[in-house]
């Protein structure tokens, strides 16, 4: 398979980046939506350099099995980084590749990567109050829908921020996790009140 960086284009109608090396199936699966910092690697806040990115434990193993049971592995990453202009979309593209090429030598892969730079706090083109595509709205998820066929409804969420957990929930997914990695610990008080 090849990376998703040299197959990733910006979508303009969507608000989203996108690179889709997945295969689509003529019926609809279910999928694994999966939050990027804090869920597959750490967050360091803002990451931006190769050198910063470390890939959690258990987390390509979680991707590689999901990948075994042909259940399609979905990153949704709300970037709001590039949104502010802290960092560019050449940054952005290198820590895919890594990640990659990291999860290759693991025998995972990620069958879609989605990212959105919007932000209110963002600099032009970047910012919007409200961007349909920013989780907790659920535009990443409803395009990865249309890019790879998936039934939405039998499909799981897995991140780090109550925002995760409630765009998988605007976009009708069966269920999501929060995990404790990542802002996690910082954010399941607002999940068990949500």
């Amino acid at each position: 398979m090849s990376s998703g960086v040299d197959q990733g284009r910006f979508y303009e109608d969507l608000g989203i980046w996108a690179a889709v090396t997945g295969k689509v199936s003529p019926e609809a699966r279910r999928a694994l939506f999966l939050d990027r910092d804090g869920v597959i690697v750490e967050d360091p806040g803002y990451l931006s350099r190769v050198a910063d990115m470390i890939v959690l434990p258990g987390a390509a193993e979680i991707i590689r099995l999901a990948n075994r049971a042909n259940i399609p592995v979905v990153e949704v990453t709300n970037q709001s980084g590039i949104g502010r202009g802290y960092y560019g979309w050449r940054e952005f593209l290198e820590i895919e590749e890594a990640l990659r090429r990291e999860l290759s030598r693991a025998g995972a892969c990620i069958d879609a990567v989605l990212a959105c730079p919007y932000h209110c706090d963002g600099i032009a083109p970047w910012n919007h109050p409200a961007h349909p595509a920013r989780k907790p709205r659920p535009g990443m998820l409803l395009a990865a829908r249309q890019f790879l066929n998936l039934d939405l409804g039998n499909s799981l969420i897995v991140g780090d921020k109550i925002c995760d957990l409630q765009a998988g929930y605007n976009a009708g997914l069966r269920g999501g996790l929060l995990v404790l990695t990542g802002n996690g610990s910082a954010h399941h008080h607002s999940v068990r009140e949500w």
